[in-house]
């Protein structure tokens, strides 16, 4: 993982440093802490100057420090990872092998070759030297960030870059969308001096869909206020990107009445982990329940194994439960997405390496007393939360009443126990992660809405500081019965995201069903797919990495997404069925496979919800508004 940014100018006029404050490059270097390095090239038969900026996060192979830089002078910077489609070897260093590739490419064609075959996630800017073409682009889920930025003067510069900061001004960043790979060509833009983009779209490869048409769909998700200053074209050569998964299966099981339920006895309407153990007596869907447990399992392998695990990595300075230190965490509630996650990796991480689950809290307001609570409170509470803002011990159990006893951490401490039924011998690190209100201002204001920007709404405001504090991982571990700080050493973090989004998890999925049907379904988790890179992972991305961690998403695994895009509705949700069961049907039925019990069944909680962060401090927001504690907050 890494920061990579570039910017370009077309006039002498402008001082290309000018346009890239230091705040910009002190986050981009919290994201590539390993390795950072500039470059400035001025091509000397073209007034433009550019400026390369690589900040890397060793995760495979050796380290390679970005910007790279061949004797043709082709310039590299890549922030992905490359898990299937073009190899890489166990020594080998992604960066350095998609450099070499993209070397050889001959031809515009070549290079849309190389990076339709790639599986996994990425960004990246490549200039290449002999047409004095600049390169960029995000994968087909935009799982890692890219932002852009163009001045409004005519000689103003042009900038990517991973990460930005929060700004008032009129030259608004926005991200770069996942619809395609752009190219500028530098010669021609020296010529009119004037920027131009040109768009190379994703294509199904099976689609009769007229390349024009996508063009147009393309424009719809580009910023209109960079397309006042910038034009966007077509390739001439209406080129495509082939893109890594299949459509969405919309077949309707007429037969059944599009649902699972109307085939099924009363006793299947009940809640329980028996009922899900009912479906898979049916032949047909145990063999469909193992195939995408099979396709899930091997994109969580890639995601854990692909990742350096020398001796002689650096230590953190907190205490550790083990003698081992734990390279991968994953963000944990104890609900079905990331219980599943939780027990595939461990299938593959080395036995004797710990699993850090992540487990985020934001204080509850104090409760009434309970009659009897007089005792005075003892370090351990002192450790959860501060004294003055949590109840006493329970006089007839002695058990604590923590305002951090969200919904979150009670189904995460549940989900505990049914890991380490699974596994005993293996180290569970449940870290409780907990953020009181003045801790969430003021590193809200120190740097999380600098990650959030350019979303701005309510909800992003929500999940990005409390992916922000869970990713960051620090808090306490029980050894002994006892908490200890801990603050999780772990490069590599697993999310959940992509599982609702495909198995119909949300509640207004319910609420399409009950006004559209299937058909309505089908639609929006379309839908989902097509907008998850602009409403979740850059987002994401920049605030998971901002730790110097890596954000892995085994449900967007390419072959995970075609496999579900497969299947036709009816097999992977049944929204007749009560919350708990019907939704994300399939993958509760996988749970049931792995081992899992009480967690199969626990309805769909939010993460804003369930770590309390939503309506901490209002209680009159809506989701979609624009949230004023972003907007509000000046410039560090």
């Amino acid at each position: 993982m890494c920061g990579i940014c570039c910017v370009v100018t077309l006039s002498s006029q402008h001082t290309i440093r000018s346009s890239l404050g230091e705040d910009v490059l002190r986050r981009l270097g919290r994201r590539g802490p390993d390795s950072s390095q500039q470059l400035v090239k001025t091509a000397p038969d073209l007034p433009c100057e550019c400026l390369f900026s690589g900040h890397v996060l060793r995760l495979r192979g050796p380290v390679t420090p970005q910007p790279l830089e061949d004797a043709h002078n082709n310039i590299f910077l890549w922030n992905g990872e490359i898990f299937g489609g073009v190899h890489v070897g166990d020594a080998e260093n992604d960066t350095a092998v998609m450099f070499h590739h993209l070397t050889s490419c001959r031809s515009e064609a070549d290079i849309l070759s190389l990076f339709s075959s790639l599986r996994g996630p990425w960004s990246f800017i490549y200039y290449q030297a002999s047409r004095h073409s600049l390169w960029f682009g995000r994968d087909y889920f935009g799982r890692r960030s890219l932002l852009w930025q163009c001045g409004n003067e005519v000689d103003g510069a042009f900038c990517l870059t991973s990460v930005s900061v929060y700004s008032e001004s009129s030259d608004q960043w926005q991200e770069v969308p996942a619809c395609g790979i752009f190219k500028i060509d530098l010669k021609a833009c020296a010529t009119t001096k004037s920027f131009s983009l040109t768009l190379f779209p994703w294509k199904y490869s099976c689609t009769e869909k007229p390349v024009e048409e996508i063009f147009i769909d393309a424009l719809d998700r580009v910023s209109k206020d960079l397309l006042n200053h910038i034009p966007l074209v077509l390739n001439e050569s209406k080129l495509c990107l082939r893109a890594p998964v299949v459509p969405l299966n919309k077949t309707i099981n007429e037969a059944s009445g599009g649902c699972l339920g109307s085939n099924v006895s009363n006793i299947t309407h009940m809640v329980s982990v028996e009922t899900l153990q009912g479906f898979l007596a049916e032949e047909h869907r145990k063999k469909l329940v193992c195939q995408f447990t099979d396709v899930l399992n091997e994109a969580v392998k890639r995601r854990v194994l692909s990742l350096f695990r020398g001796e002689g990595q650096k230590t953190r300075e907190v205490a550790r439960a083990s003698s081992r230190e734990a390279h991968v965490a994953v963000l944990f509630s104890g609900g079905i997405d990331s219980m599943v996650i939780a027990a595939l990796a461990d299938k593959h991480v080395p036995l004797g390496e710990p699993i850090d689950l992540l487990n985020v809290a934001f204080m509850v307001k104090e409760k009434a007393k309970q009659k009897g609570t007089t005792k005075k409170q003892t370090n351990r509470e002192d450790l959860l939360c501060p004294q003055e803002s949590c109840q006493d011990l329970d006089a007839k159990t002695g058990a604590h009443l923590s305002c951090f006893d969200v919904p979150d951490r009670i189904t995460g401490r549940a989900g505990l126990k049914e890991l380490e039924a699974i596994n005993p011998s293996r180290s569970w690190n449940f870290v409780e992660i907990n953020v009181t209100l003045e801790e969430l201002k003021t590193m809200r204001h120190r740097c999380i809405h600098h990650l959030i920007y350019p979303l701005d709404t309510v909800l992003d405001d929500s999940i990005g500081c409390a992916i922000w504090f869970a990713s960051r991982g620090e808090g306490f571990i029980s050894n002994q019965g006892e908490l200890k700080p801990y603050k999780s050493p772990a490069k590599v973090v697993l999310t959940g995201i992509g599982a609702d989004e495909q198995l119909a998890g949300y509640s207004r999925h319910r609420v399409c069903f009950r006004e559209h049907g299937l058909e309505g379904v089908n639609g929006a988790l379309e839908l989902e797919l097509d907008r998850i890179a602009s409403r979740n992972l850059g987002r994401d991305d920049r605030v998971i990495g901002d730790h110097g961690k890596e954000a892995r998403f085994p449900f967007l695994d390419e072959d995970v997404v075609s496999f579900l895009n497969s299947v036709p509705i009816s097999e992977k949700a049944d929204l007749t069925l009560p919350r708990g069961i019907g939704e994300k049907l399939i993958l509760r039925l996988a749970a049931t496979e792995l081992g899992l019990t009480a967690s199969t069944i626990l309805p769909k909680k939010a993460l804003q919800f369930g770590s309390r962060i939503a309506k901490l401090e209002s209680n009159s927001e809506k989701a979609s508004d624009t949230c004023s504690r972003l907007k509000l907050l000046s410039v560090d």
